[in-house]
């Protein structure tokens, strides 16, 4: 391996090193040590979201029939989807910060 690529392997490692300490001083003292349970209200509001979605999807397509749905109809089911899929994301980075050692969990 030549020096410059050991110069450029080293630095990435020293970013993400400091993108790791950096994250942890500043996301774990904001959020308490987590443990299953405290997780439970963030995982039954996403399966919420997720449930109202796709009733409204399912209670579309039976006044709609045949027909394409009204403009109103689909802001409707779009915002139920844009719910979702933000609470999904905010979960995703939940789980990405419990990954990479940011937060404190309960062993």
């Amino acid at each position: 391996m030549a020096s410059g690529e050991l110069d450029h392997n080293r630095l990435l490692l020293e970013i993400d090193n400091r993108i790791r300490e950096l994250n942890r001083r500043i996301i774990n003292p904001v959020i308490p040590e987590l443990a299953l349970d405290d997780l439970s209200p963030v995982l039954k509001l996403v399966a919420m979201a997720r449930a109202a979605y796709l009733k409204e999807l399912f209670d579309l397509a039976g006044v709609v029939g045949e027909q394409i749905p009204s403009p109103g109809q689909v802001t409707k089911l779009s915002h139920l989807r844009t719910t979702y899929e933000e609470l999904v994301t905010g979960v995703q980075a939940l789980e990405s910060a419990i990954e990479r050692g940011y937060l404190d969990v309960q062993g």
